[in-house]
């Protein structure tokens, strides 16, 4: 377990505000997590009641994530992680899955929520063949978040980036084009990045009920076409079966996916 950039649980809770209700513990609360606050159930008994697909969202971009993990540990030989925006800790968290099928597998996590940081040590419990660590950074401040990376990844071999629903929170999408260029910039040939966020053009009810969202004054999250979520992975080698609709990417069989306004994939650095 490593302790970089880690500040004691009890001065990050002392930044938490219970009284008024944030995305990720809302986030948290659809995906069946315990780590909210009543103010927070609200705010999502809120949003379900205008668009009760919203947990379908949910739970359909966590299993996206573990599949894809799953993909590039499996598949691609993958055996590091930068997974930026992480979120609050809950079921099959990106360490779990990927040591999972290869436990001498080092995962960074990245992330600036207080409510993460007091969380954190759930993410830091590791196989002992392989690494965890977390580093407290704004998500633009790339210099900081591959200075500490570097002391648990090799930055000499393939790396995997996740940006697992954090870019839709940047309401810049020239910002959110360069931050992702910055990071992949910095991985050496072979690595990958996997993307998955909310989109504009399948489901307009998910889209009315987040732009009204939105509206509240709430921390945004801005869904996009699908062409600008493709176009994080510009130059890179896309994965089959390409940027589509989360639940259609690589299915479990026997199951029947349904498309919904949440696109992702994967695609390999040349």
């Amino acid at each position: 377990m490593s302790d970089q950039a880690i500040t004691p649980e009890a001065a990050a809770k002392e930044r938490i505000d219970t009284s008024v209700p944030h995305s990720a513990r809302i986030w948290n609360y659809w995906l069946g997590g315990k780590d909210n606050y009543p103010v927070d159930e609200a705010a999502g008994d809120a949003y379900t009641a205008v668009f009760p697909g919203i947990v379908t969202v949910a739970r359909s971009s966590r299993a996206f994530l573990g599949r894809s993990i799953r993909y590039l540990v499996e598949e691609a030989g993958v055996r590091q992680f930068l997974d930026v925006g992480t979120g609050l800790p809950t079921k099959d968290n990106t360490h779990e899955v990927a040591q999972r099928y290869a436990p001498e597998s080092r995962i960074v996590y990245v992330d600036n929520d207080p409510m993460v940081l007091a969380h954190a040590r759930a993410l830091l419990y590791s196989a002992p063949e392989g690494a965890t660590s977390y580093v407290d950074a704004d998500v633009f401040d790339t210099d900081r978040i591959l200075e500490v990376a570097a002391k648990t990844l090799d930055f000499d071999q393939p790396i995997a980036l996740i940006l697992s629903g954090i870019l839709g929170h940047l309401e810049d999408y020239d910002g959110a084009r360069a931050l992702v260029s910055r990071l992949l910039d910095a991985l050496p040939s072979g690595s990958y990045l996997c993307v998955n966020d909310g989109s504009r053009g399948t489901d307009p009810d998910y889209e009315q009920a987040q732009d009204a969202y939105n509206e509240t004054g709430a921390v945004g999250y801005f869904l996009r076409p699908v062409d600008r979520i493709e176009a994080f992975f510009e130059g890179l080698e896309i994965v089959e079966p390409g940027i589509v609709s989360v639940p259609l990417w690589r299915p479990e069989p026997g199951t029947d996916p349904v498309a919904i306004g949440q696109h992702g994939g994967v695609g390999r650095k040349p």
